[in-house]
Protein backbone atom coordinates (compact mmCIF):
# COMPACT_ATOMS: atom_id res chain seq x y z
CA UNK A 1 0.00 0.00 0.00
CA UNK A 2 1.45 3.42 -0.95
CA UNK A 3 2.25 5.92 1.82
CA UNK A 4 -0.55 8.22 2.95
CA UNK A 5 1.06 11.20 1.22
CA UNK A 6 1.18 9.40 -2.12
CA UNK A 7 -2.44 8.29 -1.75
CA UNK A 8 -3.52 11.86 -1.05
CA UNK A 9 -1.55 13.16 -4.01
CA UNK A 10 -3.22 10.60 -6.28
CA UNK A 11 -6.65 11.54 -4.90
CA UNK A 12 -5.99 15.17 -5.82
CA UNK A 13 -4.87 14.19 -9.32
CA UNK A 14 -7.87 11.91 -9.89
CA UNK A 15 -10.38 14.46 -8.62
CA UNK A 16 -8.90 17.33 -10.64
CA UNK A 17 -8.78 15.10 -13.71
CA UNK A 18 -12.49 14.33 -13.44
CA UNK A 19 -13.24 18.04 -13.17
CA UNK A 20 -11.02 18.93 -16.12
CA UNK A 21 -12.98 16.43 -18.22
CA UNK A 22 -16.40 17.50 -16.95
CA UNK A 23 -16.02 21.26 -16.49
CA UNK A 24 -13.05 22.16 -18.64
CA UNK A 25 -9.63 23.27 -17.51
CA UNK A 26 -10.35 26.99 -17.20
CA UNK A 27 -13.56 26.43 -15.21
CA UNK A 28 -11.90 24.11 -12.70
CA UNK A 29 -10.36 25.73 -9.62
CA UNK A 30 -8.21 24.38 -6.82
CA UNK A 31 -10.90 25.37 -4.34
CA UNK A 32 -13.40 23.09 -6.06
CA UNK A 33 -10.99 20.18 -5.85
CA UNK A 34 -10.50 20.89 -2.13
CA UNK A 35 -14.23 21.10 -1.57
CA UNK A 36 -14.90 17.78 -3.26
CA UNK A 37 -12.18 16.06 -1.25
CA UNK A 38 -13.04 17.95 1.96
CA UNK A 39 -9.46 19.12 2.42
CA UNK A 40 -7.79 22.49 2.98
CA UNK A 41 -6.11 24.37 0.13
CA UNK A 42 -2.81 24.01 1.94
CA UNK A 43 -3.03 20.24 1.47
CA UNK A 44 -3.13 20.62 -2.30
CA UNK A 45 -0.29 23.13 -2.24
CA UNK A 46 1.89 20.58 -0.47
CA UNK A 47 1.98 18.73 -3.78
CA UNK A 48 1.09 21.22 -6.52
CA UNK A 49 1.59 24.97 -6.88
CA UNK A 50 -1.32 25.28 -9.30
CA UNK A 51 -3.73 23.26 -11.42
CA UNK A 52 -1.34 23.18 -14.38
CA UNK A 53 1.10 21.16 -12.31
CA UNK A 54 -1.65 18.61 -11.71
CA UNK A 55 -2.21 18.33 -15.44
CA UNK A 56 1.51 18.03 -16.10
CA UNK A 57 1.79 15.28 -13.47
CA UNK A 58 -0.69 13.24 -15.51
CA UNK A 59 1.34 13.73 -18.69
CA UNK A 60 4.56 12.82 -16.88
CA UNK A 61 3.05 9.61 -15.49
CA UNK A 62 1.93 8.54 -18.97
CA UNK A 63 5.33 9.36 -20.45
CA UNK A 64 7.06 7.33 -17.75
CA UNK A 65 4.70 4.40 -18.28
CA UNK A 66 5.41 4.41 -22.02
CA UNK A 67 9.15 4.47 -21.34
CA UNK A 68 8.75 1.49 -19.00
CA UNK A 69 6.74 -0.45 -21.59
CA UNK A 70 9.35 0.27 -24.26
CA UNK A 71 12.26 -0.55 -22.00
CA UNK A 72 15.39 -0.84 -24.19
CA UNK A 73 16.93 -3.51 -21.96
CA UNK A 74 13.92 -5.76 -22.52
CA UNK A 75 14.28 -5.24 -26.26
CA UNK A 76 18.00 -6.01 -26.26
CA UNK A 77 17.47 -9.15 -24.15
CA UNK A 78 14.80 -10.27 -26.60
CA UNK A 79 17.03 -9.70 -29.64
CA UNK A 80 19.93 -11.60 -28.08
CA UNK A 81 17.83 -14.77 -28.29
CA UNK A 82 17.70 -14.42 -32.09
CA UNK A 83 13.90 -14.50 -32.32
CA UNK A 84 12.02 -15.87 -35.30
CA UNK A 85 9.79 -13.67 -37.44
CA UNK A 86 6.54 -14.66 -35.71
CA UNK A 87 8.16 -14.06 -32.32
CA UNK A 88 9.20 -10.57 -33.39
CA UNK A 89 5.66 -9.78 -34.52
CA UNK A 90 4.25 -11.03 -31.23
CA UNK A 91 6.79 -9.08 -29.21
CA UNK A 92 6.04 -5.80 -30.99
CA UNK A 93 2.30 -6.49 -30.89
CA UNK A 94 2.52 -6.84 -27.11
CA UNK A 95 4.47 -3.61 -26.76
CA UNK A 96 1.96 -1.69 -28.87
CA UNK A 97 -0.91 -3.20 -26.86
CA UNK A 98 0.76 -2.14 -23.61
CA UNK A 99 1.07 1.44 -24.88
CA UNK A 100 -2.59 1.46 -25.89
CA UNK A 101 -3.47 0.26 -22.39
CA UNK A 102 -1.58 3.20 -20.89
CA UNK A 103 -3.61 5.65 -22.97
CA UNK A 104 -6.84 3.85 -22.12
CA UNK A 105 -6.15 4.49 -18.45
CA UNK A 106 -5.69 8.23 -19.03
CA UNK A 107 -8.30 9.35 -21.60
CA UNK A 108 -7.66 12.98 -20.67
CA UNK A 109 -4.33 12.77 -22.52
CA UNK A 110 -6.04 11.98 -25.82
CA UNK A 111 -8.50 14.83 -25.26
CA UNK A 112 -5.62 17.19 -24.55
CA UNK A 113 -3.86 16.13 -27.73
CA UNK A 114 -6.98 16.79 -29.77
CA UNK A 115 -7.64 20.00 -27.81
CA UNK A 116 -10.94 18.85 -26.43
CA UNK A 117 -10.34 20.15 -22.91
CA UNK A 118 -11.83 23.68 -22.93
CA UNK A 119 -9.74 26.42 -21.40
CA UNK A 120 -6.25 25.09 -22.01
CA UNK A 121 -3.76 27.85 -22.88
CA UNK A 122 -0.54 28.04 -24.88
CA UNK A 123 1.54 26.79 -21.94
CA UNK A 124 -0.52 23.62 -21.75
CA UNK A 125 -0.44 23.16 -25.53
CA UNK A 126 3.37 23.49 -25.48
CA UNK A 127 3.63 20.99 -22.63
CA UNK A 128 1.49 18.50 -24.56
CA UNK A 129 3.80 19.02 -27.55
CA UNK A 130 6.82 18.29 -25.34
CA UNK A 131 5.05 15.19 -24.04
CA UNK A 132 4.52 13.88 -27.57
CA UNK A 133 8.14 14.66 -28.39
CA UNK A 134 9.33 12.51 -25.49
CA UNK A 135 7.19 9.57 -26.56
CA UNK A 136 8.35 9.86 -30.17
CA UNK A 137 11.97 10.01 -29.00
CA UNK A 138 11.46 6.88 -26.88
CA UNK A 139 9.95 4.99 -29.80
CA UNK A 140 12.63 6.30 -32.17
CA UNK A 141 15.29 4.65 -30.03
CA UNK A 142 13.45 1.34 -30.29
CA UNK A 143 13.11 1.65 -34.05
CA UNK A 144 16.80 2.51 -34.35
CA UNK A 145 17.71 -0.60 -32.36
CA UNK A 146 15.52 -2.78 -34.58
CA UNK A 147 16.96 -1.15 -37.69
CA UNK A 148 20.53 -1.67 -36.53
CA UNK A 149 19.72 -5.30 -35.70
CA UNK A 150 18.71 -5.87 -39.32
CA UNK A 151 15.04 -6.37 -38.53
CA UNK A 152 13.89 -3.06 -40.00
CA UNK A 153 15.02 -1.62 -43.33
CA UNK A 154 18.29 0.28 -43.22
CA UNK A 155 16.91 3.32 -45.06
CA UNK A 156 13.94 4.08 -42.79
CA UNK A 157 13.84 7.25 -40.72
CA UNK A 158 13.37 6.36 -37.07
CA UNK A 159 11.84 9.75 -36.26
CA UNK A 160 9.34 9.73 -39.11
CA UNK A 161 8.40 6.11 -38.47
CA UNK A 162 7.91 6.80 -34.76
CA UNK A 163 5.78 9.87 -35.50
CA UNK A 164 3.60 7.90 -37.92
CA UNK A 165 3.05 5.08 -35.43
CA UNK A 166 2.28 7.40 -32.51
CA UNK A 167 0.00 9.48 -34.72
CA UNK A 168 -1.92 6.43 -35.87
CA UNK A 169 -2.24 5.11 -32.32
CA UNK A 170 -3.56 8.47 -31.09
CA UNK A 171 -6.12 8.65 -33.87
CA UNK A 172 -7.25 5.06 -33.36
CA UNK A 173 -7.69 5.64 -29.62
CA UNK A 174 -9.59 8.85 -30.33
CA UNK A 175 -11.89 7.40 -32.99
CA UNK A 176 -12.58 4.20 -31.07
CA UNK A 177 -13.27 6.15 -27.89
CA UNK A 178 -15.88 8.47 -29.41
CA UNK A 179 -17.60 5.51 -31.09
CA UNK A 180 -17.39 3.31 -27.97
CA UNK A 181 -15.31 0.65 -29.69
CA UNK A 182 -12.67 -1.46 -27.97
CA UNK A 183 -9.26 -0.49 -29.35
CA UNK A 184 -7.63 -2.96 -26.94
CA UNK A 185 -9.15 -5.83 -28.88
CA UNK A 186 -6.32 -8.15 -29.92
CA UNK A 187 -7.47 -7.98 -33.53
CA UNK A 188 -6.95 -4.22 -33.48
CA UNK A 189 -3.51 -4.27 -31.84
CA UNK A 190 -2.38 -7.06 -34.17
CA UNK A 191 -3.42 -5.07 -37.23
CA UNK A 192 -1.54 -2.03 -35.95
CA UNK A 193 1.56 -4.16 -35.44
CA UNK A 194 1.17 -5.74 -38.88
CA UNK A 195 0.86 -2.39 -40.65
CA UNK A 196 3.76 -1.03 -38.62
CA UNK A 197 6.00 -3.95 -39.58
CA UNK A 198 4.90 -4.65 -43.14
CA UNK A 199 3.12 -1.55 -44.43
CA UNK A 200 0.33 -1.69 -47.00
CA UNK A 201 2.17 -1.98 -50.32
CA UNK A 202 1.73 -5.26 -52.15
CA UNK A 203 4.78 -6.07 -54.24
CA UNK A 204 3.28 -8.08 -57.11
CA UNK A 205 6.74 -9.09 -58.30
CA UNK A 206 7.44 -11.10 -55.13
Amino acid sequence: MPPKGERRKQQIIDTAKEMFLEKGFQSTHIGQVCEKLAIARGTVYQYFSNKKEILYAILDSVSEAIEDNLDPDDLNDFLQNRPKNDEIIQFIDNRIASCLTVFSEEPIVIKLIFREIPGTDDDVVNRVSDFLGKIIATLSKEITTLRDAGIFKKDISAGITASMLIGSIMMIVYQYTITNKNYLDKKVTSKIANHYLHGVYLDIEE
